[in-house]
């Protein structure tokens, strides 16, 4: 039953729908078209579109393949198939490509975590293959699971070639797909904190290498959290972002401007937008205690519910809120329970229309009685009616 719930929770959270189109008129946001072959502005916590201009257009996603290079090692991680502290060795093959990079020499040593900041910061396509190759034996296996995960998660216009994003007439995505890839990369916590590194020192003395991030929202854009630019001379600029304000927590993604600095410009305006017209309404934190279970032959007798994320969803400044929460949670749990155990689940409607759940997870641990003390508690519970 508690693989089920987690099953669920893992369709739920990465669904974008779509034909969710801006609101416009006197009570709503107003219209808003954006200089780009194509754009999408979404809650990353419920996938909500919220804005959309060409969001299934395929487009060169160029730098911005990084952000599935990333995801994919940090869910390598988080499997724990691979550590941050692993040391990655370059081979002759990544050594070799051109475009940003950070200079690697064949047999060169870094660990997983510092290529994941080479290519986080300053987009080095070097570093870029060096990882694909550590994770997978060669960069063509790699960029096969980048296109089985697109799949996984959803995508329909995207194919893989490589993990860096070099043109390639074959490798392609859309801002809906992206969008769904980005969601999926942040729920690592540590793709917020890699990408918002704003200055890095790769190297030291005598040849002192240091990266500054691609992202100029970081310095521009009050808020920005992180996520990936990306630019050749096929896909113009793109840029995939996350900012989050007053709560309000948004993920766009702008692809195709054909201007210098136009992706970043084109994006604080779909930011600014989203931040204008939306607002969000919380029902439970991160962590915040949502009921108690009972507990069947338990040391205790219950253990608090908590909410494993932030509860909640974007809904319109102009609009009246029309979400509700419902709680499905099992009438108790046999000991013994662990901390962090998911043993329910907190499913968020807008409309009536399911958007979102979250897992329930017990608080505390709870072990198993002996045979003895079952006993004597029975015991007690008899003596004292």
């Amino acid at each position: 039953m508690l693989r089920r719930f987690a099953a669920l929770l893992l369709s739920a959270v990465f669904l974008i729908g779509t034909g969710h189109q801006p609101v416009s008129g006197a009570s709503g946001p107003p219209q808003l078209t954006l200089e780009a072959e194509g754009a999408i502005l979404v809650d990353p916590l419920t996938g909500q579109v919220l804005f959309e201009q060409e969001a299934d257009k395929r487009w060169y996603p160029a730098s911005m393949t990084k952000i599935m290079t990333l995801g994919l090692a940090l869910e390598a991680v988080e499997q724990g198939t691979v550590s941050l502290e692993d040391e990655v060795i370059t081979s002759e093959h990544a050594a070799g490509y051109g475009g940003t990079q950070v200079y690697l020499e064949p047999g060169e040593k870094f660990t997983l975590e510092e290529m994941l900041i080479a290519i986080s910061v300053g987009s080095a396509n070097d570093a870029s293959a060096a990882v694909a190759e550590f994770l997978a034996g060669s960069e063509e296996a790699f960029a096969q699971q980048m296109t089985e995960k697109a799949k996984e998660l959803g995508c329909t216009n995207t194919n893989f070639t490589n993990s860096h994003g070099l043109h390639d007439d074959n490798h392609y995505t859309s801002p809906r797909d992206m969008a769904l890839i980005a969601q999926w990369a942040m729920q690592f916590p540590k793709m917020k904190e890699l990408t918002s590194i704003k200055e890095y020192t790769f190297r030291g003395e005598p040849k002192l290498l240091i990266l500054y991030n691609t992202n100029k929202l970081l310095w521009w854009y009050p808020g920005t959290t992180g996520l990936k630019t990306g630019t050749t001379s096929a896909a113009r600029r793109n840029l995939t972002a996350s900012a989050e304000r007053s709560g309000v927590e948004l993920l766009s993604v702008v692809m195709g401007v054909d201007r210098k600095n136009g992706h970043f410009g084109e994006t604080m305006k779909l930011l600014n937008w989203g931040f204008a017209s939306f607002k969000f309404e919380q029902f439970y934190d991160r962590g915040e205690q949502v009921q108690e279970l009972k507990v069947s032959k338990g040391m205790k007798d219950t253990v608090p519910l908590l909410a494993e994320q932030k509860v909640g969803a974007l809904i319109g400044k102009h609009e009246d809120s029309r979400l509700e929460v419902k709680i499905e949670a099992p009438p108790f749990v046999v000991a013994p329970v662990e901390k962090g155990q998911p043993v329910g689940l907190i499913k968020i409607y807008n409309d009536g229309q399911e958007i979102r759940s979250v897992n329930l997870v017990a608080g505390e641990d709870v072990a198993r009685s002996s045979f003895w003390q079952l006993f004597s508690k029975s015991l007690h519970r008899t003596l004292s009616l």
